[in-house]
């Protein structure tokens, strides 16, 4: 128990945690800027990462061995993840968690316990790595690393990668939105025009964001039986087409019997944004490294930076986006 009076870090914003020695001695050869929540950010492989993080990223690396039938949720942050992990989770599950069932582990955990990340849950703060090998198949992960950092095993092997990524004006506001929510009171929050001017120079959590983006979309053009492109707008704009889509891309398609009894309906209905963000433990849970759940709930529209960009910065994102990923045939 902390002495009384002692503020008790979370995790998240901890800097100078156990680190092992090859963190340690890379951490100073890398790009530094100021951190959105922590108090920095390290460049490494082209992208930006706290400490904490980062020594997940490196553990992982090192250590996770993927299998063929793995499935891999890949995503930039604050794109949809929560959302496309209760999804492909129910899917994946369905056959024992009817969607219906009063005991589906969706209305008492949060996806993100149940679809973990690599770099942030299972490869960090871990005297040792874990031992995954026995988990039973398919085994179901996530991570927000871009392609260029993801352990070799998923690239050299057959396991399916599921991406997602979302309008960058939205994913910008509601990174900003989200980080403050996770900064100390005692910090004050980010001004949007200060996290503006970062997002625009890819100084973000796993940014640049188009350079995340436009890696994972080349690799999709390319392996289309191994990477699956899914933009969040789709999932809200057509969510029973693009269900279908992904249950068939990672082996579990619907049947006739499925379709004609409302599954697919079931499992948009127990997934979705209301549902979802009004079950307790995603109302006063919260992550092991001490995010509150409420944190991973707030809107979930399309078109809410509407409500918050200048004339000036929507013509900035725009012509950002346009040069970086339009040119290449990726428009939002």
């Amino acid at each position: 128990m902390p002495e009384a009076g002692c503020i008790v870090v979370p995790k998240y914003l901890e800097e100078n945690n156990e680190v092992s020695q090859e963190c340690k001695e890379l951490i100073p050869t890398l790009p530094k800027e100021k951190g959105w929540v922590a108090s920095h950010l390290h460049q490494y492989q082209g992208f930006w990462h706290t400490t904490r993080q980062l020594q997940g990223v490196l553990s992982c690396q090192s250590h996770f061995q993927a299998h063929d039938t793995d499935i891999l949720v890949v995503s930039t942050p604050k794109s949809g993840t929560t959302w496309l992990k209760a999804w492909t989770f129910s899917l994946l599950h369905r056959h024992k968690y009817h969607p219906s069932t009063q005991n589906h582990p969706l209305l008492t955990h949060n996806p993100h316990f149940l679809v973990p990340f690599l770099e942030l849950d299972l490869y960090i703060d871990k005297p040792s790595p874990p031992d995954l090998s026995s988990l039973p198949s398919p085994r179901l992960f996530s991570t927000h690393l871009p392609y260029v950092s993801l352990p070799k095993s998923v690239t050299q092997t057959s396991c399916k990668v599921v991406y997602l990524c979302r309008d960058p004006k939205d994913a910008f506001i509601s990174l900003w939105h989200f980080t403050n929510r996770l900064r100390p009171q005692t910090a004050g929050a980010n001004s949007l025009h200060e996290a503006f001017q970062k997002f625009c120079r890819g100084v973000s959590l796993y940014g640049p964001f188009w350079v995340h983006v436009l890696d994972y979309w080349r690799k999709s053009l390319e392996q289309p039986e191994k990477i699956m492109f899914m933009r969040f707008e789709e999932m809200k704009l057509k969510p029973e087409f693009v269900l279908r889509e992904l249950a068939t891309f990672v082996g579990c398609p619907f049947s006739r019997e499925e379709e004609e009894g409302g599954v697919v309906e079931e499992i948009l209905k127990l997934c979705s944004f209301d549902n979802l963000s009004n079950l307790e433990v995603n109302r006063d849970g919260k992550l092991s490294s001490g995010e509150a759940h409420r944190a991973f709930f707030r809107r979930g529209e399309i078109g809410d930076w509407k409500n918050h960009l200048t004339v000036d910065m929507i013509q900035e994102l725009n012509a950002i986006t346009e040069e970086k990923l339009a040119h290449h045939g990726l428009r939002f």
